[in-house]
């Protein structure tokens, strides 16, 4: 695109306001879910939802950036129009989180890409709930494939990170998701459906986490979901959380999805109503 980066950031948040209205059902139904997203030089990645909860666009930052691109996209977002209907978070890596905290606009809230699973201690390398907390950070993502799969992070170990993680006053951004060989051999909801027992069995209060279906074959590889495989896993998690904690809380947990997704696709993907979006971007 050849649209400067304060404007690139600007026109996709208002294209993700227009996508939301698009996507919303004409009466009021259970959430489902929309990402979408768009390429520049560097994969960038953009999702958004719709449904009866409210729009979350989150931007995981991943292991990318300096002091100097970091500074550029803050600056980037500060100048951005946001609805006040639309929650946005972003996830930049640890050593920058202060940084962003300190420089970016109070309506943007902070993520961390990963929490330990306890208070702090002898622990080399981890990060802490209480010390997120100190320093403003509001969000975490835990349950990430490449935290799963490359780090080596069990379903359980998982869990009670997360709830640990809310038990401080840090809500959740829980990700599941399939490889390609569990979803080639019709394993998708398995898969999906262990993973989500596992935050259940650690968390009791649903109010402050919201689920990202983010199949593992489609993160970086530039294949997405179908608007119907991405629906038919939303409406499955939700019958999940109906029978398994509560038609309540089934009902008002927002459900995300993320997975190549693009400006080719969004469209598409917002007149199949999937209920919540999903943005990721990564700095130049």
């Amino acid at each position: 695109m050849a649209a400067a980066p304060s404007s690139l950031v600007s026109s996709h948040l208002s294209r993700l306001a227009d996508l939301r209205r698009a996507a919303a059902p004409a009466t009021p139904t259970v959430p489902q879910q929309l990402r979408v997203g768009f390429s520049r030089r560097r994969a960038q990645r953009v999702v958004a939802m719709a449904g009866s909860g409210k729009f979350f666009v989150g931007g995981n930052w991943k292991c990318n950036g300096t002091k100097d691109s970091v500074s550029k996209l803050v600056s980037e977002l500060n100048a951005a129009t946001l609805e006040t209907d639309v929650d946005v978070v972003v996830a930049p890596p640890f050593i920058y989180i202060d940084q962003v905290k300190n420089s970016l606009t109070g309506r943007i809230e902070v993520s961390a890409q990963n929490v330990w699973i306890g208070k702090g201690g002898a622990y080399t390398g981890e990060i802490s709930a209480e010390q997120l907390v100190d320093i403003g950070c509001q969000w975490v993502i835990l349950g990430h494939s490449e935290r799963r799969h490359i780090i080596g992070e069990n379903d359980e170990f998982i869990g009670k990170k997360a709830a640990y993680a809310l038990s401080q006053n840090v809500k959740v951004i829980a990700c599941i998701g399939e490889l390609l060989e569990e979803r080639e051999a019709g394993k998708t909801f398995e898969v999906c459906f262990e993973q989500m027992k596992a935050f259940a069995d650690s968390i009791s209060n649903w109010a402050d986490v919201v689920i990202a279906y983010e199949p593992v074959w489609a993160i970086g590889t530039g294949k997405v979901a179908t608007p119907e495989q991405a629906q038919e896993v939303h409406a499955a998690v939700r019958d999940w959380l109906t029978t398994n904690i509560s038609p309540d809380v089934a009902s008002s947990t927002r459900i995300i999805y993320g997975g190549s997704v693009n400006a080719a696709n969004c469209a598409e993907l917002a007149r199949k109503r999937i209920s919540m979006v999903f943005l990721l971007v990564v700095p130049p």
